[in-house]
């Protein structure tokens, strides 16, 4: 008998804590969270060039991006990529098509220019395109309307294993370059 009365204890004590982490948690949604938010988006990145001479053999298959809190974020999936990944990212005054030197047209105050050392085709058979992109034309199933940072975006090329792509901003902001397992990932602060 003493045994379910401190079991019966142990739970009612357990659903107050329980209750009191809600309200906790309800409570945060008020202005000082959007003011810790705030706060953490003012990110210690900065706008210059950032590069990395790796480089993979293995191809790009895809090109996506996403909307979040502080920034806008852009993801080059280089599906089986076990090393280190090389690219040089940096603002342009204007977006040159790598091989060619023709200007391609990107909307934006400012475009950021990113060149990933992953082809968008396979290294054995160059013929064989692993990445839809074609010059000039926007990234295909890439949609930045509505995006805080992001205003356009435009495929360069895929040459001697480096794929360009155009990427039109609204202003010269911030940003960074990180890498996670096989993925490049470029993030564009929302505000300097």
């Amino acid at each position: 008998m003493r045994k379910i009365g401190t079991t019966a204890a142990v739970l009612v004590i357990a659903g107050a804590c329980l209750a009191g982490t809600a309200g906790i948690a309800g409570a945060a949604t008020g202005p000082a969270d959007r003011a810790v938010s705030a706060a953490a988006c003012s990110a210690s990145w900065n706008s210059d060039t950032k590069s990395a001479e790796d480089a993979t053999a293995k191809s790009l298959r895809n090109i996506t991006t996403g909307k979040h809190t502080c920034y806008d974020r852009m993801v080059f999936d280089i599906k089986g990529a076990t090393s280190k990944i090389g690219y040089h990212v940096g603002y342009v005054t204007k977006f040159r098509q790598s091989g060619t030197g023709d200007q391609i047209r990107v909307n934006g105050g400012a475009i950021l220019e990113i060149v990933v050392n992953s082809p968008s085709y396979n290294p054995s058979n160059p013929a064989q395109k692993t990445y839809a992109g074609k010059p000039g034309k926007s990234l295909p199933g890439v949609n930045v309307t509505g995006y805080k940072t992001f205003r356009d975006t435009k495929f360069g090329a895929s040459i001697e294993g480096q794929t360009q792509v155009g990427l039109g901003l609204r202003a010269k902001l911030p940003f960074r370059v990180q890498q996670s397992g096989d993925k490049l990932i470029v993030d564009v602060a929302h505000a300097k």
